[in-house]
């Protein structure tokens, strides 16, 4: 896996769930802001990572998600991915 599978995991996933459209998705994306989820939506997309990564992601990390890159980074750290 690498950073990119992320990415597009990811993406694809906020696409469907907040029925944007996936070419609209960019790295800068910020969940608060560009999509407007509030924070059930929000804890919801934390859990789904978290399924689908294989990951626990604590409080204090979740609130540093703020856009789509920074997620990826912080996934691929967890997961010891530096590519």
């Amino acid at each position: 896996m690498t950073k990119e599978d992320i990415y597009n995991s990811i993406a694809d996933s906020i696409a469907e769930q907040f029925n944007l459209k996936r070419e609209d998705i960019k790295p800068e994306l910020n969940f608060l802001k560009d999509i407007d989820a509030d924070s059930i939506d929000f804890v919801e997309l934390v859990l789904d990572l978290e399924d689908h990564f294989d990951i626990e992601i604590s409080d204090e990390d979740a609130e540093k998600l703020i856009t789509l890159q920074n997620t990826v980074d912080y996934i691929a750290a967890k997961k010891g991915i530096t590519a």
